[in-house]
C-alpha cells in the first residue's frame, strides 16, 4: 500500500512517462462541443478511455448520446466492443452520458503494467479521434 503522498507521486510519473513515451496532442476537451470531451483514465485495478456528454441540459445530452449511439456499428469498427451508459452516475453524484473502453488488469501503481496502459490508451484514444473527426459534422448537428 501506498501513503497518499507515495500515490500521488506515482500518478504524478505515469502521466508524465506516457506523455514522454507518446508526445502528442490529443482532442480531450478540444471537440468545440460544450461538455462533450474525451478522457483517459487509469486507477489501481483498469485503464479506461472514455467520451463524457456531460451537459447540464438532459435534452441535449440525450440528444449527443443517441448521435453517438446512431452510429453505434461504425463506433465498433474504430475502437471494438465498447460499454455505454446514458444515465452514468459520477462520484460526486452528477449524471452524465459515458461512452467508454476498458483493460483490466493494469494498475496505475504498477510500472510493469505501464506500457500495457499507455498502449491501450493510444489504440483506443485514436480510434475515438479517428471516428469523432469522421462524422464530427454529424455529431455537431444536434
Amino acid at each position: 500500500m501506498f501513503s497518499k503522498q507515495e500515490a500521488q507521486q506515482l500518478k504524478k510519473e505515469f502521466w508524465t512517462a506516457f506523455g514522454k513515451s507518446f508526445p502528442r496532442k490529443w482532442i480531450l476537451y478540444d471537440t468545440k462541443v460544450k461538455d462533450f470531451s474525451f478522457k483517459f483514465n487509469a486507477d489501481n485495478k483498469k485503464a479506461e478511455v472514455s467520451l463524457d456528454i456531460e451537459m447540464k441540459d438532459e435534452i441535449f445530452r440525450n440528444a449527443y448520446y443517441e448521435k453517438i449511439w446512431s452510429l453505434e456499428d461504425i463506433l465498433k469498427d474504430f475502437i471494438g466492443d465498447f460499454q455505454k451508459e446514458e444515465y452514468f452516475t459520477l462520484e460526486n453524484g452528477k449524471i452524465i452520458a459515458k461512452i467508454w473502453v476498458e483493460k483490466h488488469n493494469v494498475s496505475i501503481f504498477n510500472k510493469n503494467t505501464w506500457q500495457e496502459i499507455f498502449e491501450f490508451f493510444v489504440e483506443k484514444m485514436d480510434g475515438f479521434e479517428k471516428f469523432y473527426y469522421e462524422y464530427e459534422d454529424f455529431i455537431k448537428d444536434v
